[in-house]
This record gives C-alpha cells, sequence and structure tokens, in this order.
C-alpha cells in the first residue's frame, strides 16, 4: 500500500508559504489561467440568462401568459443565484469576476433575446437552456479530477438547467396546438 503522499511538515510549510494563493494549493491539477476563463464565461451565460428571463417576464403577455411569466421570474431568479456562486468561485480562485456589459454577450454561450412572441420566448429559453446544459456537460468532464470543487458547482448548475429545460418544455406542450407553431 502506498504511503500518504506528502508528509504533514511539507504540507504546513508549503500551506504557510504560499498562504496568498488562498485555496489554490500545489494539488491543484487544472489550468488556472482557463478554468478562471470558462468560469467568467459561465458567468456572462448566467447574467444574460437572467436578463433574458427578466425580459420575458416582463413582456409576456395574452391569455395564457401569467403561469408562463411566473416560470420566466422563478427561472431568472435562479440564473442570478448561479451568476453569484461562478463569481464566488472565480474569486475563491483569486480571480476578477467580469460583469462588463459591453462584453456580457460576446462571451456568454447562450443569447440573449427580445422576442415578443410567448410561444417564441418558451422555446429561446429553451434553446438556451440546451445549450447550458451542453456547454457545462463539456465543461464539468473537462475539469474531471483536476478541480474537483468547480466541477461539482457546474454539475449543480447543470442539474438545475436541466430542470429549466423540462418546464420549459413542459409549457411548450400544454400550449394550445395553433399556438405552438406561430
Amino acid at each position: 500500500m502506498a504511503d500518504f503522499l506528502t508528509d504533514i511538515t511539507t504540507l504546513r510549510e508549503r500551506a504557510r508559504r504560499e498562504m496568498e494563493k488562498g485555496p489554490v494549493t500545489e494539488a491543484y491539477g487544472a489550468n488556472l489561467e482557463r478554468v478562471l476563463q470558462v468560469l467568467n464565461e459561465a458567468l456572462a451565460t448566467e447574467i444574460v440568462c437572467t436578463l433574458r428571463y427578466k425580459r420575458h417576464y416582463y413582456t409576456a403577455s395574452g391569455l395564457y401568459s401569467e403561469p408562463v411569466a411566473a416560470e420566466f421570474l422563478e427561472h431568472a431568479a435562479q440564473e442570478q443565484q448561479h451568476a453569484d456562486k461562478v463569481a464566488q468561485r472565480i474569486v475563491q480562485l483569486g480571480g476578477r469576476p467580469d460583469f462588463n456589459p459591453e462584453t456580457l454577450t460576446q462571451r456568454a454561450h447562450a443569447g440573449y433575446d427580445a422576442s415578443d412572441d410567448l410561444v417564441e420566448m418558451i422555446k429561446e429559453d429553451l434553446v438556451a437552456e440546451r445549450v447550458a446544459i451542453a456547454s457545462y456537460t463539456e465543461i464539468a468532464k473537462w475539469l474531471g479530477d483536476g478541480d474537483p470543487t468547480t466541477r461539482r458547482v457546474f454539475e449543480d448548475l447543470l442539474a438545475q438547467e436541466e430542470e429549466h429545460a423540462d418546464d420549459l418544455r413542459g409549457l411548450l406542450e400544454r400550449m394550445p396546438q395553433d399556438r405552438k407553431t406561430d
């Protein structure tokens, strides 16, 4: 059986010598600079999703809009929580969260939408959720064991994005047939 990786004295000396690195130790196995870039892209994605859902919430109208708008508002709040989690992780890793509004949509994986039609709003939100699901799945796999904490952040986000996609699919299925193709 292999011995413990590093003796306690060495761990303590390293911890004291590199305190300014916070939680990033020699055991960190990912490319920190690239992880911070990916996290900032995810931050932009979550902010854009928050804004899209908020816009849809405030502009949803029509016979079926009340329950749909309520779903938009709930998703907007959850996307804002996602943005906060991602920004917090960026700071934990010693990075700077990028909230620059001039570049948000360029860095975001999902797009912004200004549809006025309720069904189109649902469809665009579902597309954006599917983009986030594909992206976050790929990121979690890419991180692997190199940064298990950031991987878990993405896995948590992924689970909720999957719920959002399921909610939106359900909304589309409940729309009257003549509204689904508008």
